[in-house]
């Protein structure tokens, strides 16, 4: 499961000249995306799709204070649904183009997520700048989990 900032989902999804929707890894990734927007509204929505995640992309915007401080909100949330177990992910600070306005520096968000063992990136939807990272750790996240579940079924046989 992703939660994703509109904007950043509608570049993913609708700009395929400028990056692939299909990742060629040694076995194809497909991801499902799902975009709350932030919004409180779909909190119950989330709590029916969070049963089985498989990873979380956790998107702030790097000029407001709220929307970082509403991470943990967002992470515990996940959390209570999967019964503590680690789901890798990515956080993601969007309008890093919006330079003057920025109130979470870098290396506040960057702490934060390692403490939470999620991967890091700055992205500016606006300027199509790194957009396509987080997507490229989901999908490297996710294939890592696939591989350690073949070897774990290998063991076993």
């Amino acid at each position: 499961l992703v939660k994703w900032t509109s904007s950043c989902l509608l570049m993913f999804c609708n700009d395929g000249a400028h990056f692939q929707k299909n990742y060629t890894l040694v076995s194809h990734v497909e991801l499902f995306l799902f975009d709350s927007g932030g919004k409180e509204l779909f909190a119950e929505i989330l709590d029916r799709l969070w049963e089985q995640p498989n990873a979380l992309c956790i998107v702030y915007d790097v000029t407001s204070e709220e929307s970082f401080n509403n991470c943990t909100k967002w992470l515990e949330k996940l959390r209570a649904q999967t019964s503590g177990m680690h789901i890798p992910g990515v956080l993601v600070g969007n309008k890093t183009d919006l330079i003057d306005r920025r109130v979470v520096e870098r290396n506040q968000a960057q702490e934060w997520a390692e403490t939470n063992g999620l991967e890091y990136c700055e992205i500016s939807v606006k300027e199509m700048e790194n957009y396509e990272a987080p997507f490229r750790i989901l999908a490297n996240s996710f294939h890592q989990l696939y591989k350690e579940k073949v070897e774990t079924f290998r063991s076993l046989v």
